[in-house]
């Protein structure tokens, strides 16, 4: 009978066991076989080349038994899966919208080249739930994910919102949402879980603070509008005929919100949906190196009347925020968390910039 292969790596000089992968996950060979990495120009710049131990020469020494780019591909194909079977789920209008259409770009141009070299923006897109909270009224329920690089190793970025949710409502959801997902799908795909979540639970949050009194009948038929608040991120916003079109153009259209110049350029606008649409298209027009809507907000309000009252913003105006830099370019980035959070908007620094604001 012959002896069996140890299935461990072999002991060769310059061979280093990782310390990253346990042996069930690493896949080792069947007995007699046994997988080494060959170095040489592709082996060490673009990933692993397998071979056989009696295929090899010699002088070939093992070099790793750990494979980084094929879990980096591997999570990689999972948000790209994730995203097509999410699309299939949510197919109606305006239920599953694609933020950053650049960031899906890249993702599959790194799994077609087998790489995640170039990668620089995060999957982000946003559901639109429509719930029944009682017989005759449906709310929506916005969940904004975003999907760190990582993922599904790591938890995604998940904030839940709803014009039915106080702060304090809509802090305490998204801090259960987050606990449910840590303790049961941590290293899994997981954002139909939390879909499914909020459906079952969000009715709940919505009942724990008294209703608001009741508006006064109207025998005037309600007409049904939608605010929408657009997240603009741009590379950069130095030109002056840019921000002075910027502001007229928010002047003209009757919208509220802000614009901070520099590098990076951000620009929020917000009131009627056709209103933020046009000037979208207008922007988008001019020659930038990169812009694209970070985080879109649409809410269905009873009438006209109620546009004032969900408004983030009373003018749109231009902000500086302490400006530094060589070329006086850069804003202060803290500043801007202490404006965005005294206007109800604190939770939005994080989707820009991946990191919490103080």
């Amino acid at each position: 009978m012959e002896p069996r292969a140890d299935p461990s790596p072999p002991s060769v000089p310059g061979a280093r066991r990782s310390k990253l992968l346990p042996d069930r996950e690493l896949g080792h060979p069947p007995p007699g076989r046994v997988q080494f990495l060959r170095p040489g120009p592709k082996a060490l710049g673009k990933g692993a080349v397998f071979g056989i131990a009696s295929e090899l020469p010699k002088t070939v020494l093992a070099e790793t038994y750990r494979y980084p780019e094929m879990v980096e591909i591997e999570q990689a194909e999972a948000q790209l899966s994730e995203l097509d079977l999410l699309a299939s789920m949510f197919p109606g209008e305006n239920e599953l919208t694609v933020n950053d259409q650049l960031a899906v770009a890249e993702l599959k141009d790194c799994i077609e080249k087998g790489t995640m070299e170039g990668r620089s923006s995060k999957v982000y897109f946003t559901i639109n739930m429509h719930l029944d909270m009682s017989a005759d009224t449906v709310v929506v329920f916005s969940l904004a994910c975003v999907l760190p690089f990582e993922y599904p190793a790591v938890l995604p970025e998940i904030t839940v919102r709803s014009v039915l949710l106080s702060r304090s409502q809509q802090t305490q959801l998204n801090t259960d949402l987050t606990t449910y997902l840590q303790r049961h799908c941590l290293g899994d795909v997981c954002i139909l879980n939390a879909t499914d979540w909020v459906r079952e639970h969000a009715s709940g949050y919505v009942s724990r603070d008294p209703a608001p009194p009741p508006l006064p009948e109207s025998t005037v038929q309600p007409v049904h509008v939608i605010l929408t608040r657009l997240w603009i991120y741009s590379h950069h916003i130095y030109n002056k005929c840019k921000r002075r079109d910027i502001l007229q153009w928010a002047k003209e259209l009757s919208l509220s919100g802000f614009s901070m110049p520099g590098k990076p350029g951000i620009v929020c606008v917000e009131g009627p949906h056709g209103a933020c649409e046009e000037f979208w298209s207008r922007l988008k027009k001019l020659n930038w190196k990169r812009i694209l809507i970070r985080h879109r907000e649409d809410i269905p309000l009873d009438g006209t009347n109620e546009m004032e009252r969900w408004r983030k913003f009373s003018v749109f105006e231009e902000k500086m925020f302490s400006v530094s830099g060589a070329r006086g370019n850069h804003m202060d980035f803290g500043q801007l968390y202490q404006f965005l959070n005294a206007n109800g908007c604190g939770d939005v620094f994080q989707m820009f910039f991946g990191v919490e604001g103080q």
